[in-house]
Order: structure tokens, then sequence, then C-alpha cells
């Protein structure tokens, strides 16, 4: 009998805030989800390889390159898994501007875990 194994999600954290990053990343454990943590977009950029089924949970407010501007890179365009770009600072301003950049959802920080965990369900969902 042929079973499949049922594909993991992995979530990738990019967040300069180390506290930031450790919640997050206890938070999905918790729920059975892999998780690979980078303080900048560059680290990020340079250990990134697209899993089968994932997101990226991004920060807005990173040194050197922002989370607007990496969507708008050429990595950033070419990711292949949702973004979730989240954002202690976040105006509606902001929110459009993540949109149009490719973010598939925008939380405000402190993010609430109901919403984390919903919106990583949602965008991580088998198809």
């Amino acid at each position: 009998m042929d079973q499949q194994t049922p594909l993991r999600t992995k979530v990738f954290v990019v967040d300069d805030d180390e506290a930031v990053r450790d919640s997050l990343k206890v938070l999905l454990e918790v729920h059975g989800i892999d998780v690979e943590d980078y303080r900048s977009t560059g680290e990020f950029a340079h250990y990134y390889r697209r899993p089968p089924r994932g997101c990226l949970i991004l920060d807005q407010h990173l040194p050197m390159l922002n989370g607007i501007d990496f969507l708008n890179s050429s990595l950033g365009k070419n990711l292949g898994i949702p973004v979730i770009l989240i954002t202690g600072r976040g105006d509606p301003t902001l929110e459009t501007r993540a949109r149009q950049a490719g973010a598939a959802e925008f939380l405000h920080k402190p993010v609430s875990r109901r919403a984390l965990l919903a919106a990583v369900a949602r965008l991580t969902a088998e198809e």
C-alpha cells in the first residue's frame, strides 16, 4: 500500500529582535510547525531554500533592508511562498504598501497568537 507522508509546514521568521524571534519560534513549534529564524533579510536570503509548503513572517522595521523593500527585491518577488508582514508601527498607508509589494497578511505587534496561527494555517493549507 502506497502511503504519502503529509508535507510539514515550514515557516521562516525574519526579525531583528531576538525575543520576538524566540517567542514566534516556540509558538509555532508547539503547533508542529518547523521554523527557521533569521535576524536579517540578508541572512535569510543566504540560507533560503523554497520548502514544499510554508510561509515567511517578516518584520517591516529591519536594519539595512526593511520588509517592504525586501518584498520588492528580486528574491522577495520570487520567494514562491506567501508572506505575513508584521510591524509595531503600522498604519493604513503602510498596510497598502505591504499588500502592493506582495504581502498576503499584515499584522500589528504585539501579534495576536490566534491571528498569527490562523494566518499561517490559511496560507499553508494543502490544496
